[in-house]
């Protein structure tokens, strides 16, 4: 979530201790760093960040060059529809299609 939330607020300024100014993308950068200097282990650190860039690419980045370039395939992860029902996304979108089709005037009729 910090990779993730450092690309989309790129000109969020940051201090570290008020000493390190820097800006948000750097912000898994720097706590990494600050991680090692007080002796934790930097593998899972170094994890979240790859994972981070991963899912970044994929959700942000790749979706842009697939319309550029017109490949079939613009979204890689887009959820199972059984969880977007578990969380109220594909309701929602149901119940806007049936509002859109005129399936609410029964429950404006008095």
């Amino acid at each position: 979530m910090t990779y993730v939330w450092g690309r989309r607020n790129e000109d969020v300024r940051m201090s570290m201790l008020g000493v390190i100014t820097f800006t948000a993308p750097y912000l898994p950068w720097v706590m990494l760093a600050f991680g090692f200097l007080v002796g934790n282990p930097i593998d899972m650190s170094l994890v979240g960040i790859a994972v981070g860039h991963a899912y970044y690419f994929l959700e942000y980045v790749y979706p842009v060059v697939a319309e550029v370039r017109g490949w079939g395939r613009k979204r890689v992860l887009v959820p199972p529809t059984f969880l977007r029902y578990l969380c109220g996304e594909e309701v929602e979108r149901v119940r806007m299609n049936a509002l859109d089709n005129g399936y609410d005037q029964h429950l404006h009729q008095e």
